[in-house]
């Protein structure tokens, strides 16, 4: 991989992470709400979760790139 589409691929990723990891936090929170109590810690570790997962996803192809 060039260096050129490696970044590329390291900024697309990383949007795509950012807004999992948003959208787990909104569902977790919104969630949690309704049941009564948001259990942040719960809601965090949940969020990391989806971004990195959101990572991993991503080797196997963003098709926000063109190959």
């Amino acid at each position: 991989m060039k260096n050129k589409d490696f970044e590329k691929w390291t900024k697309a990723a990383g949007v795509r992470a950012v807004k999992t990891t948003a959208q787990a936090a909104v569902a977790g929170i919104g969630t949690a709400a309704a049941m009564g109590a948001v259990d942040w810690v719960y809601v965090l570790s949940a969020s990391v979760l989806a971004g990195v997962v959101s990572i991993l996803t991503s080797v196997a192809g963003l098709p926000e790139l063109k190959e």
